[in-house]
This record gives C-alpha cells, sequence and structure tokens, in this order.
C-alpha cells in the first residue's frame, strides 16, 4: 500500500523535472539565437567601419603625398636662390 504513494510522487517529481529542463533548453535555444543575430550585427558595423577608415586614409594619404612633394618642391626652389646668389 506504501509504494503507491511513493510512485505517485516519483512519477510527478520525474515529470516536473523533464518539463523544467524542456523549458530551460527552450529558453537556451533562443538565447543562443538571439546570440548569433547580435554577432551578425556586431560584424556588420565592424565591416562597416574597416569600409569607412579604408575611405578616409585614402586621401589622407594623398594628402601626405602632396605635401612631400610640395616640400620637395621648396627645398629645389631654396637650393636654385643659393646658387644664383653666389
Amino acid at each position: 500500500m506504501t509504494a503507491l504513494p511513493v510512485q505517485i510522487l516519483l512519477f510527478l517529481t520525474v515529470f516536473i523535472l523533464t518539463t523544467v529542463l524542456t523549458l530551460c533548453g527552450i529558453q537556451v535555444f533562443h538565447i543562443l539565437k538571439e546570440l548569433r543575430e547580435s554577432v551578425k550585427k556586431a560584424n556588420k558595423i565592424l565591416d562597416d567601419f574597416g569600409i569607412i577608415s579604408e575611405s578616409v586614409a585614402k586621401p589622407v594619404s594623398g594628402i601626405s603625398g602632396f605635401l612631400t612633394g610640395l616640400k620637395s618642391g621648396t627645398e629645389i626652389i631654396n637650393l636654385l636662390k643659393g646658387r644664383k646668389k653666389e
């Protein structure tokens, strides 16, 4: 007679634990899905940042080359002026 309440209690415990673990598994699945979407968004932001930094770097390097050429030109002019004075 005492075996019946123990079996019922055991069945309820197994049922409740199974339900809780199933719900936890579903929540973990949703969390991983959201994490995947967040990583995709972060990757897109980093890709966009790379494109923007490249587009900024090209004109800056062009200006640097122009200024280097201008400096060389002024040095040549100064050398020619120095020779004319002598």
